[in-house]
């Protein structure tokens, strides 16, 4: 089949490249526009147009996809199905109407569930103990249109955003492919979703990022693995920001932790890292980064920055 491929991020290389070893003919990918990006501000390319550029496909990155003119492009490609892998931009309804076969979307999650821009954070953050990948049919609602297949994956304790996406991406590359040769045999399902079990994944923010110390060890843990890597739990320490990138709940403290703690009060230091008392429970901290400066052990930083017994996570 004639396929064009809509992706952007990390996430949706792996689909691309399933996508060039397969039977199926790619005759455009379509990007978002080079951005400018570091301290530098230079213009720095998508994962997805650099894996294109490598294999020599014809590349399109309209700043607005709905655009006219762009879609008269479109419509002179004539393609037979259009794969959406975390794109970026909602496709206008005479796009989805364009290609033979409509247009399919690999979405990171088990839809209903987690519908939006953040559903593998979204996963972690709740304690879910599974996950999955969806193909479906791209519908005027975001996320709504009919599942085609589905496949699972577990969430492990120690996963974060970046290890569970890899995962995810993978899984989901031999799904799409499994997809697109189902709907070139005309054997694919169709199942309705069912909106009364539908949920949303809204996309983060960086306040999603700050910890409250008032609540439960496990929500923080699964906030700190959430948000890495983007933006990171991060709380505020003298008056200034103290990212945590690595973190475990304390699940047998011993009986010098029995005591009440204020919320966010570092109770111990050892090797390991700040033990520190939060609405339930206690937190060991094990790797931190403070402005300006590398990720470095807890307890680097609590020697270097003289972080004594008593101290209070939080607040400005």
């Amino acid at each position: 089949m004639k396929i064009i491929f809509m992706g952007t991020p990390e996430f949706a290389c792996p689909s691309l490249a399933a996508l060039i070893e397969s039977k199926h003919d790619i005759v455009g990918v379509v990007t978002q526009p080079d951005r400018r990006r570091g301290r530098g501000m230079k213009i720095s390319f998508s994962p997805v147009k650099e894996s294109a550029l490598r294999n020599d496909l014809n590349i399109y990155q309209p700043s607005n996809i709905n655009n006219p003119e762009f879609i008269r492009t479109l419509k002179e490609i004539s393609p037979d199905l259009i794969t959406i892998v975390a794109f970026g931009q909602i496709l206008s309804k005479e796009i989805l109407r364009l290609p033979k076969y409509e247009c399919i979307n690999l979405h990171p999650s088990l839809l209903p569930k987690y519908r939006g821009a953040s559903p593998i954070p979204a996963a972690i953050l709740t304690g879910e103990g599974k996950t999955g990948v969806t193909t479906f049919y791209l519908s005027e609602e975001v996320d709504s249109g009919d599942i085609i297949l589905q496949k699972e994956e577990g969430i492990r304790k120690d996963d974060t955003t970046v290890t569970l996406s890899k995962r995810l991406a993978e899984t989901g590359a031999n799904l799409l492919i499994e997809t697109i040769d189902k709907i070139e045999r005309k054997e694919v399902p169709r199942i309705p979703q069912d909106k009364e079990k539908a949920t949303s994944a809204p996309r983060l923010r960086k306040e999603n990022g700050l910890i409250d110390w008032k609540k439960s060890a496990p929500q923080i843990e699964r906030l700190v693995r959430a948000m890495d890597p983007w933006p990171g739990a991060y709380t505020h320490f003298a008056g200034k920001l103290l990212k945590i990138w690595k973190a475990e709940e304390l699940r047998t403290p011993n009986s010098e932790l029995r005591t009440q703690h204020a919320p966010g009060e570092i109770v111990k230091i050892i090797k390991e890292g700040m033990m520190v008392a939060c609405g339930r429970g206690f937190l060991l901290i094990k790797e931190v980064q403070p402005p300006g400066k590398r990720r470095m052990s807890a307890s680097s930083f609590a020697s270097g920055y003289r972080i004594k017994k008593g101290s209070i996570l939080g607040g400005e």
